[in-house]
């Protein structure tokens, strides 16, 4: 007879690592699943860095995810040796003389000061002139600029984060099996029944934390909530790079006032000689399995022509290399952290809209604490399903 687990993690990716990792710590058995062998490039969680800060303009609801982030990625630094967390500060500029929006949120950089100041967080208002002064890698500012500058803020390291989670996960007892394709799973009478490609499996309970590839599992009603966005990521050549020392801090620029009027950004990794910039869009959907993986020289050429070229020193249009990812978006734009409606067993941690993987480590050590049912827990009633009802 097979084993029996108390909870089965489906995914593994920022989410599903997270949840997994927290879970075996605390002494459950587990098994995570994945088609693929994480950390991989398929999804959402690569591309060598991730922009963190810890007051966000999404919310105050998400500040304390992004807090127990940092603190944990410290921790597993000190047990594993790795750096995960660079705190080069973090940079969130918009012009004064209008309100702009980013992931649905007006007013992003007011809401991130507020944040800030409600959760006591380490951070600076700057002006125009401040942000030239200091930061001259940022060309062409119209001098109004209202910026949020917090020093604790940088980048994670996406996959060596995924990395060092499972292999904690493993270490504290998880069975980590990859390569293994989850066809269905149904609740039955005492528990959730997992059906694989190489046979089925029986947990206490379920986590889905499958991204884009949630809807596709599990149907109603998250077929018409969860939307797939492709994504493009871009690493331009730098013909000076001086502008960009030690200083240099990750960048949210919103140069409109409109969702997509922006770009973000990270300063160059030691010896990379390039720069790492992105924007978003909302406009086209796909799917996990059908997105085109390949970026065109013509989307890295138009990325930087409408949004690199004279706003960046020293970049060149010359690519060195380019790479898609996927949003799992919600209409509002927010996380999903809740049961499935139907089947109580089963737990859905997904559709992170463009703004997870800060959030990752924290969500995991709350859904951990949610499912075991211990005291001082965060509350995940903002992030229910029936909200969308």
């Amino acid at each position: 007879m097979s084993r029996r687990f108390d909870v089965a993690v489906l995914g593994l990716g920022a989410m599903g690592s997270a949840v997994l990792y927290q879970l075996a710590k605390r002494g459950a058995a587990v098994v995570g699943l994945d088609r693929f062998a994480p950390p991989h490039a398929l999804g959402s969680s690569h591309g060598e860095t991730r922009i963190t800060r810890q007051a966000v303009g999404e919310g105050s609801d998400y500040v304390p995810f992004v807090v127990a982030s940092h603190r944990i990625w410290r921790e597993l630094e000190a047990e594993t040796g790795e750096t995960l967390l660079n705190a080069c500060g973090a940079l969130v500029m918009a012009p004064g003389h209008g309100v702009s929006s980013h992931h649905g949120k007006p007013d992003f950089v007011g809401r991130s000061i507020r944040a800030a100041e409600g959760a006591g967080i380490a951070h600076e208002v700057l002006d125009g002139a401040e942000v030239a002064r200091r930061f001259p890698q940022f060309l062409n500012l119209a001098g109004d600029e209202k910026a949020y500058y917090e020093p604790g803020g940088g980048f994670v390291h996406p996959e060596r984060c995924i990395a060092a989670q499972l292999r904690g996960a493993g270490a504290a007892g998880a069975e980590i099996r990859t390569g293994c394709e989850v066809l269905a799973l149904r609740q039955e009478a005492e528990g959730v029944r997992i059906e694989t490609a190489d046979g089925p499996i029986l947990a206490d309970r379920a986590v889905v934390a499958a991204g884009a590839w949630t809807a596709p599992l599990l149907g109603s009603p998250f077929d018409r909530l969860l939307t797939v966005r492709r994504q493009l990521l871009h690493w331009y050549a730098l013909a000076d790079g001086t502008a960009y020392g030690p200083n240099a801090p990750v960048f949210i620029w919103m140069y409109g006032t409109g969702d997509t009027d922006y770009l973000y950004g990270f300063p160059p990794l030691p010896g990379e000689g390039a720069i790492k910039v992105a924007t978003e869009q909302y406009s086209s959907v796909t799917t996990a399995d059908s997105v085109e993986r390949q970026v065109g020289p013509d989307e890295s050429a138009e990325m930087y022509r409408l949004r690199v070229a004279g706003r960046l020193a020293g970049t060149t249009p010359e690519v060195v290399r380019a790479a898609a990812c996927l949003y799992t978006v919600t209409p509002d734009r927010g996380f999903i952290i809740d049961r499935h409606p139907d089947t109580d067993r089963v737990h859905v941690v997904s559709a992170c809209s463009g703004h997870g993987f800060k959030h990752s480590a924290g969500i995991g050590e709350a859904v951990a604490a949610d499912l075991a049912g211990g005291a001082g827990r965060i509350d995940l009633s903002p992030f229910a399903v029936t909200r969308f009802a």
